[in-house]
């Protein structure tokens, strides 16, 4: 079976693409790009640059990706996206590949749901079963893990982490990193508490959120520096394997900033 590829595409010299793929009017590919099985293209879209798409994916109209990243460094270096199976990428979504400065290649797992407008900027490394919602930005080199919900007209800052199963609530600029599970929210992100409904909705049980909800009222207690009550979370819940994944997280970051809940003092 060749590849259903309407008249007015264009297909460069040099594409590779699977046999079953659908590719739609007036969409333009280039010469280093592979679509692999059963990827779906709609109408005007463009992919461009060294782009590896898996199987499974469905493009829609207006989305481009792979077009040279929006950093003054780069030189045109041959740097890469690579996006893996089964993910949803709707209208005028913009993806751009790694630089020099970074890692070479911008990484997009599997299972993930782009909304529309949203932007993936370059050395972004993503996980899977991500949701990042209507005009929802990323700069440059973010990373974020696996079942992350990014709320619609988030803005998150160059190099943040952003940590399996947290949820960004719209409007949210994230400056800091975000710890697994958390919940963040505010115009400078706070940290509101953990993303409850996410978890229930996961699967996960009545005791495991007990017992998060136990360790983040103590990680986040006024009492004490943090240095301190991390030590005493891990001290008590070291051997619980989401909490153990969150001091993971903590500890990765180094120096780096992370988000926290709000100080009230008095």
């Amino acid at each position: 079976m060749s590849a259903m590829i309407h008249p007015t595409a264009i297909i460069a010299e040099g594409a590779s693409i699977a046999d079953d793929t659908s590719i739609g009017p007036y969409c333009v590919i280039g010469p280093n790009v592979s679509i692999g099985s059963g990827c779906v293209l709609h109408s005007h879209v463009v992919i461009d640059g060294h782009t590896s798409l898996g199987s499974g994916n469905e493009i829609y109209s207006f989305a481009v990706l792979g077009k040279a990243p929006q950093h003054t460094r780069y030189e045109g270096e041959k740097s890469t996206l690579e996006i893996g199976d089964n993910n949803i990428i709707r209208e005028n979504v913009t993806m751009h590949p790694g630089t020099a400065v970074g890692n070479m290649k911008t990484v997009v797992g599997n299972n993930n749901a782009f909304f529309v407008a949203c932007h993936i900027a370059h050395d972004c490394i993503l996980g899977d079963n991500i949701i990042i919602t209507n005009d929802a930005m990323l700069g440059g080199h973010v990373e974020i893990d696996d079942f992350a919900y990014i709320g619609g007209n988030s803005a998150i800052k160059q190099f943040v982490r952003i940590g399996k199963h947290a949820m960004v609530a719209g409007m949210t600029g994230v400056t800091a990193d975000i710890i697994p599970f958390g919940s963040v929210f505010g115009s400078k992100a706070l940290l509101v508490g953990l993303n409850l409904v996410g978890l229930r909705r996961r699967g996960f049980s009545r005791d495991q959120v007990s017992e998060l909800r136990k360790a983040y009222r103590l990680m986040f207690a006024p009492e004490g520096t943090f240095s301190e009550r991390l030590d005493e979370v891990r001290g008590i819940y070291g051997e619980n394997e989401e909490v153990a994944s969150i001091l993971t997280f903590i500890e990765d970051g180094g120096d780096k900033p992370l988000c926290h809940p709000e100080r009230v003092d008095g």
